[in-house]
């Protein structure tokens, strides 16, 4: 089959966990960058390929401030780069680099680019506790600003006053809304939510780049314990985002014809055959539904189709995975069952168990995701997720090229849904839609916080400190009661 030299493809991926014993023993960010790099061009077969990198799209990092990070991977790679990209935060900014990249080599604007990204949180939070910094590199003003991507909105007012000002707090909301819209029991969904998260950490047993290895059955990870308190029923801690890693990713995306003139086997290219991005409503208050996604329906739609591949067609598929509720909105919007034994929803393990280096997870489900295609020889889809199921970025990866890289936006067809009003600064009665439950550290239940629906149908959310009430929403199935809501954003029932 003959080629258009421009074809994307993408060629070569590495990762790495990094567990030092000590501060000194660290490596910075950047550094782990590097190595990823290194390894991604040692899996492309061509381990010099780094010295010809002529882009380095970084994505955000938490564990330490750079201005460009992507020149200092550059400098220490000794590759002559003229581009370099540096992403705010959100778990979307991986996938969406990457259909970037293979947008910009298909446009002759780059011929190899490395997407990466690194987080040395584990040592920063151990060195904070000791109140010491590490000595990692500092760049000075003088160095220009690279092309930035923005951070996707996290702090709409309404969610903040109602106590909803993280994600360990509304997707568990999410959770809720999905048990309620199934009718199952609290403890049958328990069960649900259990088995999914069972099914991935069995993944991430036979992933050797996943930091948690460890084999848990379900019953493990529903159960309260010291080892696994709960955070925000009904997630308790092995039902939540693992951010207190050491990891690093990164992927090489060049042009067919650099491939062949750097001597890339044909072996190890996988062809990114279309991506496609959507935004749900930003503001959580005014999403039509609380239990589904419009945006990722529309885009997995387009990327699939724009990939000429259906679902019947897919292999392997990384669905982004911080919280179960993430997973399942995600799937339901796919049409993608969740406990279908020949088809896990992640290639990885997930953000629990594979590890969740904030805005990077994603980046490391796409190098497992080309190693995948690889071996099965089936196309694959990655999603990823940026804030509160607001930002998504979709890919479908094959063993063999489409026609072109193909890359279309569907937030035409997602804002084609109508929104639900919001009742900003709502006093009187409603009705509980969803919620969840705070435990502090001891695993006592400590604030409740709800999206409730007014009496015309709008949704106002509220938070209540009252413990008798916060004890039973953190057990009872309260769906439908009726409670009075007070000008500052609190409720309780009548």
């Amino acid at each position: 089959m003959s080629l258009d030299p421009r074809t994307p493809v993408l060629i070569g991926g590495g990762q790495l966990n990094h567990r030092p014993e000590t501060g000194v023993d660290a490596e910075e960010p950047v550094d782990m960058i590097v190595s990823a790099a290194r390894l991604a061009a040692s899996d492309a077969g061509v381990p010099e390929l780094v010295e010809r990198i002529d882009s380095v799209r970084v994505v955000g990092m938490l564990s330490w401030r750079y201005r460009d990070p992507g020149l200092l991977v550059a400098q220490r790679l000794a590759a002559s780069v003229r581009h370099t990209v540096y992403t705010g935060n959100g778990g979307s900014h991986p996938q969406a680099l990457v259909n970037d990249a293979a947008e910009d080599i298909a446009a002759g604007r780059c011929d190899i680019v490395l997407v990466g990204g690194a987080e040395a949180w584990r040592t920063r939070m151990r060195l904070k506790a000791h109140g010491e910094r590490p000595d990692w590199t500092r760049q000075d003003d003088y160095v220009p600003v690279p092309e930035t991507r923005p951070d996707v909105p996290m702090k709409d007012a309404t969610e903040v006053v109602a106590g909803l000002d993280r994600p360990s707090y509304i997707y568990p909301l999410f959770e809720q809304a999905i048990r309620v819209a199934a009718g199952r029991s609290i403890s049958a969904h328990r069960d649900t939510i259990a088995g999914l998260w069972a099914r991935f950490n069995q993944v991430a047993v036979g992933n050797p780049d996943a930091w948690v290895q460890r084999s848990y059955t379900a019953e493990d990870i529903a159960t309260v314990s010291p080892a696994n308190r709960m955070v925000s029923s009904p997630y308790t801690k092995l039902m939540n985002s693992n951010n207190g890693v050491e990891q690093a990713a990164a992927v090489l995306v060049c042009s067919v014809e650099a491939a062949r003139r750097y001597g890339v086997p044909e072996d190890r290219w996988v062809f990114l055959r279309s991506g496609s991005e959507a935004s749900d409503t930003a503001q959580v208050a005014a999403r039509p539904r609380l239990d589904a996604s419009p945006a990722i329906a529309a885009a997995g739609r387009t990327a699939l189709e724009l990939a000429g591949i259906t679902l019947e067609d897919l292999g392997p598929v990384d669905i982004y995975s911080c919280f179960p509720s993430a997973v399942q909105i995600a799937a339901d919007a796919l049409g993608l069952p969740i406990d279908d034994p020949d088809r896990p929803l992640t290639v990885t393990g997930g953000l629990t168990f594979a590890g969740g280096p904030w805005n990077n997870y994603s980046t490391h489900a796409i190098v497992t995701m080309v190693r995948e295609v690889r071996r099965t020889q089936r196309p694959g889809l990655v999603t990823a997720n940026s804030g509160y199921l607001t930002k998504h970025s979709i890919g479908v990866y094959a063993p063999t090229p489409g026609e072109a890289f193909r890359r279309a936006s569907a937030q035409a067809e997602a804002d084609s849904v109508t929104t639900t009003p919001v009742a900003k600064a709502y006093e009187g009665p409603a009705e509980m839609e969803a919620w969840t439950v705070a435990h502090d550290r001891e695993g006592q239940p400590e604030t409740a916080m709800a999206a409730l629906r007014t009496p015309d149908g709008a949704r106002t959310l509220a938070r209540s400190a009252v413990p008798e009430l916060a004890e039973r929403l953190a057990s009872e199935d309260l769906a439908g009661a009726k409670v009075a809501v007070s000008a500052d954003a609190t409720f309780d029932l009548p």
